[in-house]
């Protein structure tokens, strides 16, 4: 009995019943429309501070690219209140840490401080949401670090210039996926004042934006404070963003890169998906699963055959991007080891693949995933980070909060035949890019 006791206790400490959600947020709307979410995490004296803006790289002017990332920077020239760059010294004078990201579908910025500083950051942020103050000085200077960026991100950098060259040929021509985050050179170069506080003026506003609190507060705290701060500040009643959803033609093939930078060969392929945006969501949780099956880890059926029992890669495994606000993608990507070639490599992923389509899976195996699955789902509420990162990306692409909190549903109940039904929609999927990046002068071989 007492065994059975334990067994049974330790099955729904890995499993969590249906009803229960995943990070079990908070959430709740200010006058002006700013959407609010608290995830009260006690165990340390620390609070993170997030706001993010629907709206990235994706949602850029024709020809302006790179306009997004560039604003980001310039958030931290300052306003009338708070100017040189006073934010950041304030925050680090209080022994804080703050950043901010540029996505394809949302724009970030956060900051970590003792929970006791929250009401500080809070009135910075809030600040520089509609009152950003900016020299010509201040875009030349910071434009010119960006170029500087993209220099070392992507133009030095053989994979990243890669992957850009790749995106053009997955996506349609126009889609603002195919185009890098950062910006295309000549553009950043033409990028000017006015281009930046237009779109700072088009996005920037309390209603286009979402705010996280994750950490040592109440939500009746936080509400306190949003109030005194975010809630003073317009709606601006902002256009709402247009669809990235696209079946149109790709130039897909093969796309290779040759460079004597290169030291690890490297072969992906990338097939146009569904995401929880154009998707059913049982398909998408089965290619969830799926991705699992065959490249979650060293446990996966990919990183068994390949790196373990056969050696012929030094790493391999899948991705697939759920919650982007277009088509997402699922991917393969795989490393050889040396003296493979690359060619035979992406020959024994597929025949990999193909051996699990034509076997299915093993007794149990389904099961054992979806455990482990849900598992990580539950670890993952300790991490003050996740829940803030997760819950916030997927609002600012457009997802609802159901989107996250229904994850342990949609996972519970793959079948699989569902898996095996989402194998075979990769694989029939005519929209794919190949890619190989080699050492200059190396032909298929590592």
């Amino acid at each position: 009995m007492k065994r059975f006791l334990i067994v049974f206790v330790l099955f729904f400490a890995l499993a969590p019943p249906a009803w229960a959600g995943v990070f079990n947020p908070k959430t709740f709307q200010l006058d002006n429309g700013m959407q609010v979410v608290v995830l009260p995490n006690h165990r340390a004296p620390v609070v993170l501070h997030m706001v993010w803006y629907k709206v990235g790289a994706a949602d850029e002017p024709a020809g302006k690219s790179g306009v997004a990332h560039l604003l980001e920077h310039l958030m931290f020239k300052g306003t009338a209140n708070h100017p040189d760059g006073a934010f950041s010294t304030q925050v680090a004078k209080h022994g804080g840490q703050e950043n901010a990201f540029t996505g394809y579908d949302y724009t970030g910025y956060y900051q970590t401080v003792a929970a006791d500083r929250l009401e500080m950051v809070m009135e910075l942020e809030a600040d520089r949401m509609t009152n950003l103050t900016l020299s010509l000085e201040d875009v030349e200077k910071e434009r010119a670090v960006v170029l500087e960026e993209r220099n070392q991100r992507i133009e030095t950098k053989p994979s990243a210039r890669l992957r850009e060259q790749a995106n053009q040929r997955l996506y349609p021509p126009g889609h603002p996926y195919g185009r890098p985050i950062i910006g295309w050179r000549d553009e950043i170069v033409a990028l000017s004042r006015e281009d930046v506080l237009a779109f700072y003026r088009d996005h920037y506003a309390p209603d286009n934006a979402i705010l996280v609190v994750a950490g040592d507060v109440t939500v009746e705290q936080v509400k306190a404070l949003a109030e005194t701060y975010y809630t003073p500040i317009p709606a601006r009643n902002l256009n709402g963003r247009d669809s990235l959803i696209s079946s149109g033609s790709v130039q897909g093939g093969e796309t290779v890169l040759h460079d004597a930078r290169v030291k690890q060969a490297s072969w992906s392929e990338s097939v146009i998906q569904p995401s929880l945006t154009n998707g059913a969501p049982a398909r998408v949780a089965a290619l969830e699963v799926l991705g699992e099956v065959l490249g979650g880890g060293g446990t996966s059926r990919l990183y068994r055959a390949l790196v373990i029992d056969t050696a012929l890669a030094v790493s391999v495994g899948t991705y697939y991007d759920e919650k982007a606000r277009g088509d997402g993608r699922f991917a393969f990507y795989a490393s050889p080891r040396p003296g493979v070639n690359l060619d035979d490599l992406a020959q024994a992923v597929r025949a990999e693949v193909q051996k699990f389509r034509d076997e299915g899976f093993a007794d149990g195996e389904l099961a054992r995933i979806k455990k482990r699955m849900l598992a990580d789902a539950v670890f993952a509420r300790d991490a003050m980070r996740t829940g803030a990162w997760t819950i916030g990306g997927a609002l600012a692409a457009g997802h609802r909060i159901e989107a996250i909190e229904n994850w342990p549903e949609r996972i519970a109940a793959v079948t699989e035949q569902d898996v095996l039904d989402a194998l075979d929609a990769v694989l029939d999927e005519p929209r794919r890019i190949t890619t190989k990046l080699l050492p200059d002068g190396a032909g298929g071989d590592a």
